[in-house]
């Protein structure tokens, strides 16, 4: 039998090994053939059962920017050069279903359930992941935007989100203006398992505090005056952070999702 040698320490593996997420970018217009070819390595990405069921808009209007930099609480949302905000899309299926002859408001109609949700909302983040390793790869720097997700309702209204469509994160992509410090990430033995999810917490708990302690040393660039909260108060805080607006059900039901069935 021939052992295949892997190159363990190719540009690919680096690449995602130092990824960071940068909030300042330089004043610098992305090319045009750079953003053809993000958006390509987007489409590029898994998608369950060839339904390509997500989209992203990219916002362009300095006013919408400013717009999702209020809703997000983040002023360099409306700095960035490149900004997107991907979608869970299953207009665009009941519209092709529709022209078939399939009556999308009837019980038979199944795009709007708790499992296509839930996988088109899977095809949007693998398609943002693609996007963002490409942009990183070719030396541009990016952020995840989760913050859009403020007002869900609100994101909807401006981005004019039509029915079977839910928005999923924001992605702002530019030349780093900024050199944070990687994060520090959990100890493997505490996230990934072999075989099955450990029955004890202990098992879970036993390699926190180290953990704790690293992160606590950790200085965000957003807030460089103190040490980044220990792992474990941060989760304290976010068990019982109240959500608002960020509850899915109401509003998904408002754009016409069944997350009943």
């Amino acid at each position: 039998m021939t052992n295949t040698t892997y190159d363990l320490d190719n540009p690919t593996i680096t690449t995602l090994l130092n990824r960071r997420s940068i909030r300042a970018f330089a004043d610098e217009t992305i090319p045009a053939d750079v953003v053809d070819v993000l958006e390509t390595v987007a489409q590029h990405a898994a998608s369950s059962q060839y339904l390509n069921d997500w989209s992203a808009i990219r916002v362009t209007d300095p006013a919408v920017k400013a717009k999702l930099a209020e809703i997000g609480h983040q002023p360099y949302i409306a700095q960035a050069p490149l900004l997107y905000v991907f979608v869970l899309d299953e207009h665009r299926n009941a519209e092709i279903a529709a022209a078939k002859g399939v009556d999308v408001d009837s019980e038979a109609f199944t795009l709007n359930g708790s499992y296509r949700y839930s996988q088109a909302q899977n095809d949007a983040v693998l398609a943002l992941h693609a996007m963002e390793t490409a942009a990183y790869s070719l030396g541009l720097g990016c952020v995840i935007l989760g913050s859009l997700l403020n007002d869900v309702q609100g994101l909807i209204d401006l981005l004019k989100l039509p029915k079977y469509t839910y928005p999923v994160l924001g992605l702002a992509i530019g030349r780093p203006a900024q050199d944070p410090a990687l994060k520090p990430r959990l100890p493997k033995s505490v996230q990934i398992f072999e075989n099955a999810y450990p029955a004890d917490s202990g098992t879970l708990l036993n390699d926190i505090a180290d953990f704790d302690a690293a992160v606590h040393q950790y200085y965000d660039l957003r807030n460089t005056d103190r040490p980044v909260d220990a792992f474990s108060d941060q989760i304290a805080k976010n068990a019982v952070a109240p959500m608002g607006s960020k509850t899915v059900e109401p509003i998904a039901k408002a754009q016409g999702f069944r997350l009943d069935r």
